[in-house]
């Protein structure tokens, strides 16, 4: 579903992702670790096209980035740390318009309120303006919208950056879900307990190169954080 070949991206001399070779199938939850400046948040930005790459390709689908711009993006949502919505309107009505905007305006207001409740908005907030939301609660709407834009590809920037324990393990709970209909995640994240938590596979990220990659399956937490120390220090 989503796939780097050769992906690499220069500013002068400076690499900031270097020949990345990345697959993730329908289902996985690929989890990059690395210190800033890694090349985790460049990796998402090409999948994006939002910024252009120097060398190899990103595909979507099968499909290449750089060539089919707006068609990559209609099997992509993207949650970054902050989630932008219009803060004087309501979780419904910014449901309604990011929907609409992705030419998906079949949807009555029952169906919308549902994304949102199944998301985890309590129905007593889907109808306050988004400027009362916490940050976990505007991580939700963001969920509600790739829910109902049916993307088959999810793309995370440090989602749980600022989330208190509990919207931290709600948030991972609804990535479960969303995997576990087949949806491929990328995300990007310092969280290594989320990471073994959430995700199926961990990448180890370092001065713009994947230096190593494993299964969740294969490691407990105390092994993770030996792993992230070994490669950041190393």
């Amino acid at each position: 579903m989503l796939e780097a070949i050769g992906l690499t991206k220069l500013y002068g001399s400076f690499k900031a992702l270097d020949s990345l070779d990345l697959s993730i199938e329908p289902g996985q939850v690929f989890c990059l670790l690395g210190a800033n400046g890694a090349g985790k948040t460049t990796t998402i930005n090409l999948f994006l096209n939002f910024i252009e790459a120097s060398s190899g390709e990103a595909r979507v689908h099968g499909l290449q980035v750089a060539e089919n711009p707006l068609e990559t993006k209609k099997h992509l949502a993207y949650i970054p740390e902050q989630v932008m919505l219009y803060r004087h309107l309501t979780g419904l009505e910014n449901l309604e318009y990011f929907t609409a905007l992705a030419r998906h305006e079949e949807y009555s207001q029952d169906q919308l309120r549902r994304f949102l409740n199944e998301a985890g908005i309590s129905a007593d907030a889907i109808d306050r303006r988004v400027s009362t939301y916490s940050k976990g609660m505007r991580q939700k709407v963001g969920i509600a919208i790739a829910v109902a834009k049916r993307a088959k590809a999810l793309l995370l920037d440090e989602p749980t950056s600022g989330l208190d324990p509990k919207a931290s393990s709600e948030f991972s709970e609804l990535l479960k879900s969303m995997s576990g209909e087949g949806v491929a995640v990328l995300m990007a994240t310092h969280d290594l307990f989320r990471a073994k938590e959430t995700g199926t596979h961990v990448g180890f990220m370092k001065q713009g190169r994947l230096v190593a990659r494993l299964t969740t399956a294969e490691i407990g937490h105390a092994d993770l954080e030996g792993l992230y120390l070994e490669h950041m220090h190393g």
